[in-house]
């Protein structure tokens, strides 16, 4: 009734006690890596856009309220489908931020970057993810 086990990461066989599922830490984090690759991949590559977006705004935006075109932010990289947050005034314009780093979409493919003046980019009842 003493079937031979293997370590789930290399093969070895195992010696020990009967819950052992891996030869070492070494084999034991290999693992559980390559388990968890493919969600931390998707999270990685998103906070890459929004860390990119933040930065293009940012640059492009020294004095904190400033124009540009969308073929300008476009040209440097900018993916406008992500975004932290966004706020909608009351006039109905929506504001999409990239951390405190903004842009409101103009008419003739005019945008207006702005920078929160509030730390954490929280903008109160009309804070919205979408």
């Amino acid at each position: 009734m003493n079937a031979e086990r293997n370590c789930l990461d290399c093969g070895t066989p195992l010696h020990g006690r009967a819950d052992k599922k891996f030869c070492n830490d070494l084999c034991r984090n290999n693992y559980n890596n390559q388990l968890n690759s493919n969600s931390y991949n998707l999270v990685r590559n998103i906070n890459n856009i929004l860390r990119r977006n933040r930065r293009i705004i940012e640059e492009l935006n020294p004095s904190g309220k400033t124009k540009t075109t969308r073929e300008k932010l476009l040209k440097n990289g900018f993916d406008f489908e992500y975004f932290t947050s966004s706020y909608k005034t009351q006039a109905g314009a929506r504001y999409f931020f990239c951390y405190e780093q903004g842009y409101l979409l103009l008419e003739n493919d005019e945008v207006l970057l702005v920078k929160s003046k509030k730390e954490t980019a929280k903008f109160g009842e009309g804070n919205s993810a979408s």
